[in-house]
């Protein structure tokens, strides 16, 4: 029998092949961080990527990659998801499908790793901070083609989300954000990046194709903060945030916008995923 429990890095799954690359890559880094293996599996989706396309190696998904260790004989896990929040995929879908699977394989042991916000750890703002500081200051980037004086403004952007609890994070880490970077920026604005419509959804609010045309941030400088973990159809170079910059940059001229690199590049992030699997090894196995 293997001895310890397998740890499987987790992220939600993308269609777009560079996500899986960068979950690999980020995997293997917290591999060399922790001394031990660590596995990346997406939640969903990515097994329908072209494995030419991932260097000859296909995605896994979660649930059939569990069956192949337990027959295996791997029966102990340590899941540590890549989301900022709880999401449903975490307090819902996935328990539901680990409570199947042990019907199936009743020596299955998982124990899930918190998400990567915790209360009174501000590491992720600092991510963030980094981030749009290196636009701020970086040779011919926005901050070179300020005139003197002139103020920026930030607009913190999540996918947006159908629960409050993962949308606080996202407020949470805004409040955090103004904080680093203090008189340096005009403003700190957290948003969305789309949200559902019905009433009960407004905590998303507001869109950033609504806040980059209002009023003050219609005729400023603007750095998009991305808190999105990895690449694909929505924080790629050609993705939805980009597509949303230009077209509020196409109908106000005085705007201009620059979107920030990703929380999964920051080294920060692999102390996190450390203390959030810390977490997780050290209790029980559910």
């Amino acid at each position: 029998m293997p001895a310890g429990p397998q740890t499987i890095l987790l992220d939600n799954g993308s269609l777009e092949p560079a996500a899986t690359l960068a979950l690999r890559d980020l995997a293997a880094r917290l591999s060399s961080q922790l001394g031990l293996a660590v596995e990346p599996v997406s939640l969903l989706h990515s097994s329908a990527v072209a494995a030419e396309k991932l260097g000859g190696l296909p995605a896994e998904i979660l649930m059939p990659a569990l069956e192949r260790r337990l027959a295996s004989g791997q029966n102990d896990f340590v899941i540590v998801p890549l989301f900022f929040g709880p999401s449903r995929a975490l307090t819902e879908y996935l328990p539901e499908q680990l409570a199947k699977l042990r019907e199936k394989h009743p020596t299955l042991q998982a124990r899930l790793a918190p998400p990567l916000h915790a209360a009174g750890d501000d590491r992720l703002a600092r991510i963030l901070a980094d981030n749009v500081s290196a636009l701020l200051t970086a040779d011919g980037s926005l901050a070179s083609s300020l005139p003197r004086g002139a103020a920026v403004r930030v607009a913190l952007v999540d996918h947006g989300s159908p629960v409050a609890a993962v949308t606080a994070v996202r407020d949470e880490l805004a409040r955090q954000l103004a904080l680093l970077l203090g008189p340096r920026v005009a403003a700190v604005a957290p948003c969305s990046m789309e949200r559902r419509p019905e009433p009960a959804y407004d905590f998303n609010d507001p869109l950033l194709a609504k806040l980059l045309v209002t009023p003050a941030w219609a005729e400023s400088r603007v750095i998009v903060a991305l808190q999105f973990l990895s690449p694909g159809r929505h924080a790629g170079p050609t993705g939805d945030v980009a597509k949303i910059c230009a077209a509020a940059e196409a109908s106000h001229p005085k705007l201009k916008t620059q979107i920030t690199g990703l929380v999964g590049t920051h080294p920060l992030l692999l102390g996190v995923l450390a203390d959030r699997w810390r977490a997780a090894a050290v209790v029980a196995p559910a």
